[in-house]
């Protein structure tokens, strides 16, 4: 039976709001009884600069973390960002202080864009990055820098999953993959990520699969947004309230990888601007499927899709609310992996 767990960008805002520390977070995925977790090791608003969700690496507090993970038994997972072998060494060896043995990372996508971008934490898109063109070499780049990583991950046994990030097709994945040509190196198979390069994400099931080693398992709508360029955004729901087919993609996953874990990332509130041209997935406009246009979550006039991954600006009481649905989200969305799951071994 796969094992089911939660990635820690499920309750985002518990984090950045202080509400939430690793151990509650350990301590909620056990309450919906899920087997594991995935810590985001990457910086961003009111978390550590460094070490992100996890807050620490230091030895005292990396082994409170593993006692606590020991005592339910469960897995746990890291997702972190770039190539660069020094960045790598320092988390794997952090991965193996508490027992993780899959860590998620992507590709850092060099653009044509200028230098004085928006930083996380400004509840504002960082909008001289999308939709540029940039250099293709960077999967070059990738393939040198993943082999250079094959003896540590083979020393320590851990696996490393790159992951469909918003700007990459799942053929440009599975074209590094099978170059590093190494089983110390796989693929991190995002449910709704396809939709931000117009890739279907059973298209992209499809193709990713045999290379699959963990996954982000979520939904998505559309919805308008009059401030992006194309006017509109893709939109984090809980799973099973989305267009994607949720039940086909895993399936797929199930019938031809090796997986033996789902890690539900409910991004909620959340949205993300289509990063790639029209048709870089396949997809050439919007409409139906998963592309199917819906409305906004809120109204406009109150939160703009562009705030609600950072609602800083917001009245507390809206605050609050968005709080309370996206704990709310994270437990339906952890139910309805239970439910697909179940679905599925019966078949």
């Amino acid at each position: 039976m796969i094992k089911i767990g939660l990635d820690t960008e499920s309750l985002h805002l518990w984090f950045q709001n202080k509400r939430m520390d690793i151990f509650g977070f350990i301590e909620k995925a056990h309450e919906f009884g899920l087997d594991g977790v995935m810590i985001n090791l990457i910086k961003d608003y009111n978390l550590d600069p460094e070490w992100g969700t996890l807050e620490s690496c230091e030895p005292e507090h990396l082994a409170k973390v593993k006692a606590l993970l020991d005592k339910y038994h469960m897995y746990a997972e890291f997702a972190t960002k770039r190539l660069d072998y020094d960045h790598l060494l320092k988390v794997i060896q952090v991965a193996d202080a508490i027992g993780v043995d899959i860590i998620r990372t992507y590709i850092p996508i060099t653009l044509g864009c200028s230098q004085d971008r928006k930083t996380g934490g400004e509840g504002r898109y960082d909008l001289g990055k999308i939709r540029l063109d940039f250099d293709p070499k960077v999967y070059d780049d990738a393939v040198v820098s993943l082999k250079a990583m094959v003896p540590v991950l083979k020393k320590y046994r851990i696996k490393l999953a790159l992951e469909n990030h918003e700007y990459e097709t799942s053929e440009e994945l599975v074209r590094v993959v099978r170059e590093v040509n190494s089983p110390w190196v796989g693929l991190h198979y995002d449910f709704g990520n396809p939709m931000m390069v117009w890739e279907e994400p059973v298209k992209a099931a499809e193709n990713m699969a045999p290379y699959t080693l963990t996954t982000h398992f979520k939904d998505h709508i559309v919805i308008p947004c009059p401030e992006d360029k194309y006017g509109y955004v893709v939109c984090g729901v809980p799973a099973g309230t989305g267009n994607i087919d949720l039940k086909q993609c895993l399936k797929i996953m199930m019938d031809n990888s090796t997986l033996t874990r789902l890690n539900v990332e409910m991004c909620y509130p959340y949205c993300a601007q289509f990063k790639r041209s029209k048709g870089a997935g396949g997809v050439e406009e919007l409409g139906e499927g998963c592309f199917k246009i819906e409305p906004p979550l809120y109204d406009p006039q109150v939160i703009q899709p562009s705030q609600y991954y950072y609602p800083q600006e917001v009245s507390q009481e809206l605050l609050d609310e968005l709080l309370q649905k996206q704990m709310e989200g994270a437990r339906q969305s952890a139910e309805y992996a239970k439910k697909l799951c179940a679905e599925y071994a019966q078949l």
